[in-house]
């Protein structure tokens, strides 16, 4: 099953893809918001090339494990995207993505300014690799 992941910021949206088999996470790219909620062709075609069969969607959650104060805004932004795009949805912690995600590509040698374009698809990718562990156990 080909999962297609993403983490939905207010002015970008890190997307990862899962490969064939369910078991591998891998980032994908980063657009902006407005193309990914708009379902612009630059979307489509990530949809089309990647044929996913579910949409995977990082929650944003506190330290607790309660929604935190962008989880309405992103749980709408989803339900829309999945609306449009006629995949099911399904919602996962994404607490900590991004700060790993940096740290990874820190250790990759990245500058902050180099990091700005990938951060947000690496996180997607690390949170869709949770989501295909747990969903394999």
């Amino acid at each position: 099953m080909i999962a297609l992941a993403l983490d939905i910021g207010e002015a970008r949206v890190g997307i990862a893809v899962s490969d064939a088999t369910g078991t591998l996470a891998m980032p994908v790219k980063v657009l902006p918001a407005q193309e990914v909620l708009g379902n612009a062709r630059s979307f489509r075609y990530i949809i089309e090339d990647y044929e996913p069969e579910v949409l995977v969607c990082g929650r944003p959650e506190t330290l607790a494990g309660e929604d935190g104060p962008q989880a309405q805004r992103v749980i709408d932004a989803a339900e829309k995207i999945a609306l449009a795009t006629g995949l099911p949805l399904e919602f996962i912690d994404e607490r900590l993505s991004s700060r790993e995600a940096k740290r990874i590509l820190r250790e990759q040698g990245l500058s902050e300014r180099e990091m700005r374009g990938k951060v947000d698809s690496v996180a997607a990718s690390l949170f869709l690799q949770t989501w295909l562990d747990v969903r394999n156990k």
